[in-house]
């Protein structure tokens, strides 16, 4: 079971929701240093991430964001802040 599960449906459309998750997927690499692919499909697409203690992905379609993360040891220690990190920045993406 991941440590952190999180959804979020939008009106977006496929598209703007794709760039969006590549703008975040960028943003996260910079900040916390986690490798990232974008694999784009043709009614969803998949961003993976790993790095620095965290291992997961984040599902897009267009109506819903849904990120799944598994979290390292040291990382568990600071779940809360990471999730609600990551709660503020699907906010702000979705705003």
């Amino acid at each position: 079971m991941p440590d952190i599960q999180i959804s979020r449906n939008h009106s977006l459309g496929l598209a703007a929701a794709r760039a969006h998750a590549k703008r975040w997927g960028e943003k996260a690499a910079e900040k916390f240093g986690v490798q990232c692919e974008y694999d784009a499909g043709e009614t969803q697409d998949l961003l993976r991430f790993s790095g620095n203690g965290v291992d997961g992905q984040l599902r897009v379609t267009a109506s819903a964001l849904e990120l799944v993360a598994e979290l390292g040891f040291l990382a568990a220690m600071f779940k809360d802040s990471i999730e609600a990190k990551i709660n503020a920045q699907f906010d702000a993406l979705l705003a």
